[in-house]
């Protein structure tokens, strides 16, 4: 006798053929149908797996690492009410940094909708702020059209799509459709407009000086854009997530701008004649000179002009783009501009950026940058970093090393908190063999501390290393910008390696500088999982490389307020801690 086929299986059916290997999420009365769906596909052979997550939130978050890193449809999953709402912080973060990844939003019983029943929650309006697509299943004969639907929007935004389906109706007998949905082929390239290219050659041909900011949008047209800066004699530099992509083996490269830049790039930009935005969204437009002529390539028309001026504009893959413009433009004679912008970021990378990286391997507490530098140098060439924000970011925006093998994933555009644990639990499940290393402060780690037990239970390869300074670092240095002393930033002091140690991951706490190359390279000797809890500075502060008349007044208010307080101590303390890190011209 034929085994009942119903929309759970026809939902898992279509998921597997569109390339999806993982649903991450806790199972639940409504989920049941789609959770026995799979079970029932793997005893026939097909290569899904549930993963079973402490927290829904660090589903959605793994998913979002594992779509970023293969490109493939990667699933999660929430039962009704409160298990899908948890779903929400990590569908932002996924649909934010535009990863394919569709969230199943289980439902109450579907009679029993408007009717204010137990855990009734409206998933198919609370997540269309987070995602390409929301879309209610109601019916059988609506359920294949839909779940294609959502394939495709996930794949074609690429951002989240959101399937909204009650438990009974999961379970009616699937209507006889085909299973077609459509797996991404290569992207295409979006050729430019003549006109709008010829504008641009122009106007480079008329500037003196030029610098490119590329953003992660030049993934793919890393020869042309190097070509262009060559051509141009331009210094190059980058956002967060553009780092991975241009920095590396880049004779061009003047550092990164934004909150957590360094180096020569802001001034390379203000002293441009014309700056050249390829492939960028940087949001911080405190950042982007608003008295140098922009030109922005970008492939999205919504982000052209959004953050500076519009002086010229052309719409297409940057790739493409730069090619079109090395046939036209003049090849630059003079290269003193990028010669003084390359010197003035060598003496900012060793004056200020490396500042505390030198002499300091027997200073206590561990100077997180130190210890960040060591990690770069321990972890192996291919490794994947999932980086929390705060600190961490800084860290690892200026101490990771990219090579082109490396990759460097975090939660760059929605900022949560987090986010690198579970991460790199995604990270992990690719499956590729490579370590990955889950960059980790102790606030975020102790948001979601439970995910330990998801990484111990599954045996991954994560490198868990904590940037414990038992304080919310960001926030402290957002309060003293403002002109506050810090209040409330502080945490108990806690022992991350017992913790770890307890539920079976092997883990060191480490409080001297000397001893973290030992602990790292034992950790990474270990096939499964390892947490080196590192005992770090709490009073080290990233400054960025710009900093205004209003944040230096900010920093005085702060620091009178402190002494008035009582916190003259504290205040030193802070001064030893930071003093070589202050931006100098």
């Amino acid at each position: 006798m034929a085994r009942r086929r119903i929309i759970a299986d026809l939902l898992v059916a279509q998921l597997v053929a569109a390339g999806a290997r993982h649903i991450y999420g806790i199972v639940g009365d409504s989920l049941n149908p789609v959770v026995d769906a799979v079970r029932r596909a793997r005893e026939d052979g097909a290569d899904i797996a549930w993963v079973h997550v402490r927290h829904e939130e660090a589903g959605a978050f793994a998913a979002a690492a594992e779509a970023e890193l293969t490109g493939r449809l990667a699933v999660c999953a929430g039962s009704s009410g409160p298990g899908n709402l948890h779903l929400i912080n990590g569908l932002y973060d996924a649909n934010r940094s535009r990863v394919p990844v569709l969230a199943i939003a289980s439902h109450i019983p579907s009679a029993q909708v408007g009717t204010g029943f137990f855990q009734e929650t409206h998933p198919d309006r609370l997540f269309v702020e987070c995602s390409v697509y929301c879309e209610l299943i109601s019916t059988a004969a609506q359920a294949p059209r839909v779940i294609r639907s959502a394939i495709h929007h996930a794949y074609g935004g690429p951002g989240v799509a959101v399937l909204t389906l009650s438990g009974d109706v999961a379970d009616l007998e699937a209507p006889d459709a085909g299973i077609d949905v459509l797996t991404p082929p290569p992207a295409p390239r979006v050729v430019p407009d003549e006109g709008a290219v010829r504008a641009l050659a122009e106007a480079i041909d008329a500037a003196g000086k030029v610098t490119i900011f590329a953003g992660a949008g030049v993934r793919g047209s890393r020869t042309e854009v190097l070509a262009l800066a060559r051509a141009l004699n331009a210094p190059v530099g980058h956002s967060l997530r553009g780092k991975e992509v241009i920095q590396y083996d880049n004779p061009f490269d003047v550092g990164m701008s934004g909150l957590l830049g360094y180096g020569a790039c802001q001034s390379a930009m203000e002293g441009a004649d014309l700056l050249l935005l390829l492939g960028t969204d940087l949001p911080y437009d405190q950042f982007l000179p608003s008295g140098v002529r922009t030109a922005q390539v970008d492939i999205e028309p919504t982000r052209l002009g959004r953050r500076t001026r519009n002086d010229l504009v052309v719409l297409g893959d940057v790739g493409e783009t730069a090619s079109a413009l090395l046939r036209l433009v003049k090849p630059k004679k003079s290269h003193r501009f990028l010669d003084q912008m390359i010197k003035k970021h060598d003496r900012a990378m060793s004056g200020v950026v490396g500042a505390y990286t030198k002499d300091v391997e027997h200073t206590e507490p561990i100077h997180p940058e130190f210890a960040a530098v060591v990690l770069d140098e321990e972890a192996p060439d291919d490794a994947v970093f999932t980086v929390d924000t705060g600190m961490c970011n800084v860290w690892a925006a200026r101490y990771i090393t990219p090579n082109g093998r490396r990759r460097v994933i975090g939660s760059f555009w929605h900022g949560s908190m987090a986010n690198a644990l579970p991460h790199a639990i995604g990270a992990a499940l690719v499956g590729d063999g490579r370590h990955v290393v889950a960059m980790a402060g102790d606030g975020g780690l102790s948001m979601l501390l439970g995910e330990l037990i998801t990484v111990k239970a599954l045996d991954l390869p994560v490198k868990i290393v904590v940037f414990d300074n038992a304080t919310l670092g960001m926030v402290r240095l957002e309060m003293l910008v403002d002109g506050l002393p810090s209040y409330g930033t502080d945490s108990p002091t806690v022992d991350y390696a017992a913790i770890a140690s307890a539920i079976g991951i092997p883990s060191v706490r480490v409080e001297k500088p000397t001893e973290i190359r030992t602990a790292l390279r034992e950790a990474f000797s270990h096939d499964g999982p390892a947490l080196i809890d590192l005992v770090t500075d709490p009073r080290a502060l990233s400054l960025p490389p710009k900093i205004t008349r209003a944040q230096v007044s900010g920093f005085t208010a702060a620091m009178s307020k402190e002494v008035l307080g009582g916190g003259l101590g504290e205040v030193m303390a802070m001064a030893r801690s930071n003093l070589r890190n202050v931006p100098r011209p």
